[in-house]
């Protein structure tokens, strides 16, 4: 059984008309870089939960969450209206394997991420394990629109500080001011990301995570698996970790 604790709203950060992240004050357990947990609300006479990754590092005590407002979401309308100082519920223990503890040692790691899903790879960055497990760490980010592309103050200051470090934005549906255009699956098949790094193609000794829409983490781990890659395992290690928690 589900463990709540109650959290204070500390900020809210409207990032675009409908991309906002919250931080809260929640006396949560231990958790590492990379994990979700639940957020929930009562709206009206129904109790709502959600999962939503810690963008914060497990350090850090005060917990962030990245969030997209749905329209006719159940949840996130309800979050949306949140001020500061307003209460909401926060699982207290964590779930997920999306972690550098669960990844295996690898040469390159590549954070694959759509939307929102760029939040468990923001705490993973933050944490600062990866920068002594992988000799090159890639931040992959696509968005619809440039204004899409959040964070990047935070990212373009891990870009200075760890020359290991390369950050390749998306965008999908305008002329990007930095990065390439297109879905990621399309630019894979096109070469146009090992392009981007002046490889003749992706790396063999690679590990991928891969976290954001369903559809585009289905499609880009099927495609790395025809190219070769295998899914990760515990008991058969490999080369692809998947997050899907909607």
């Amino acid at each position: 059984m589900s463990q709540w604790v109650s959290g204070k709203i500390t900020e809210v950060n409207w990032w675009t008309p409908s991309l906002f992240s919250i931080k809260v004050a929640a006396d949560v357990a231990p958790f590492q870089a990379g994990q979700f947990t639940k957020l929930a609300m009562t709206i009206g006479d129904k109790r709502i939960a959600r999962a939503y990754s810690y963008v914060n590092a497990p350090n850090d005590p005060v917990l962030e969450f990245y969030l997209t407002e749905v329209e006719g979401g159940k949840l996130t309308s309800g979050l949306a209206e949140l001020e500061v100082g307003a209460s909401i519920d926060v699982e207290a223990k964590a779930n997920g394997f999306l972690t550098i503890e669960e990844s295996p040692q690898r040469d390159v790691l590549w954070m694959i991420s759509s939307g929102t899903g760029i939040g468990p790879f923001l705490s993973i960055l933050a944490d600062g394990k990866v920068w002594d497990k992988y000799q090159q760490v890639i931040l992959i980010h696509s968005a619809r629109y440039n204004n899409d592309l959040t964070y990047q103050d935070f990212i373009q200051a891990h870009e200075k500080l760890f020359k290991q470090f390369t950050y390749l934005p998306l965008v999908t549906r305008e002329e990007p001011e930095h990065g390439l255009q297109g879905r990621i699956t399309e630019l894979i098949k096109q070469n146009a990301v090992a392009d981007y790094f002046n490889l003749q193609a992706l790396p063999e000794n690679s590990h991928f995570m891969i976290c954001g829409n369903p559809d585009m983490v289905k499609e880009t781990s099927q495609l790395l698996q025809e190219l070769g890659f295998k899914r990760h395992r515990r008991s058969e290690p490999g080369h692809i970790s998947v997050e899907q928690y909607w």
